[in-house]
């Protein structure tokens, strides 16, 4: 029982504990921010694809 209760009231882990949430909160908002570009940024590419697309190029020589 003795050991037992040594091993509840040890400490030593909360701070790892901590840094695995923060860590997994992190990469989470990484996550949700490179979604949210990324879709952005395809939008723009089509946009500009398209626009490219339509345009005449001369040439002189």
């Amino acid at each position: 029982m003795k050991m037992f209760n040594a091993f509840l009231n040890d400490e030593s882990g909360a701070v790892t504990v901590d840094w695995v949430v923060l860590t997994a909160a992190i990469v989470g908002l990484g996550i949700a921010v490179l979604t949210s570009v990324g879709n952005g940024t395809t939008a723009l590419a089509d946009r500009v694809s398209g626009h490219m697309a339509t345009q005449d190029v001369t040439t002189t020589y």
